[in-house]
């Protein structure tokens, strides 16, 4: 089963504007990708049926980042993360030159990424140890 760790209304309480009118499959995409990028390397308390965390600072928190990662997608309008595949593109005779490289060469270059302030919201100090522990993977 899909989870999806937010609501419009929280989206629209975190980034303080209008919510898009696709946010329903905004929030779901961004929700899957958090889960597959972030949140399965982590320590944390879930639900066994639904997989939701049962803790509610920690769902606040995987909330701020699913909105976080969903408002980034909108300002950058690069959801798939392909704006920095190229540094040039010529498309009559087609020549396309190497990757670009990303600002200060810290991310990935074409790919995507899980906003900043998304980690934020995974590293606020209210996630104390006892509740959940960031990129922590256990066998």
């Amino acid at each position: 089963m899909a989870r999806i760790y937010a609501t419009s209304a929280e989206y629209v309480t975190y980034t303080g504007q209008t919510a898009p009118a696709d946010i329903a499959a905004l929030l779901a995409r961004a929700s899957r990708f958090l889960d597959s990028n972030a949140f399965r390397l982590c320590w944390y308390e879930a639900d066994t049926v639904t997989g939701m965390p049962t803790n509610a600072v920690v769902l606040a928190a995987f909330s701020d980042a699913v909105c976080a990662q969903v408002q980034w997608w909108e300002e950058t309008g690069d959801e798939l993360g392909v704006a920095g595949n190229w540094s040039s593109v010529k498309i009559g005779s087609v020549a396309l030159s190497g990757a670009s490289s990303s600002a200060g060469g810290s991310a990935a270059v074409g790919g995507r990424e899980i906003a900043g302030a998304a980690l934020e919201a995974l590293r606020s100090p209210d996630l104390t140890a006892d509740l959940f522990i960031l990129g922590l993977v256990v066998t």
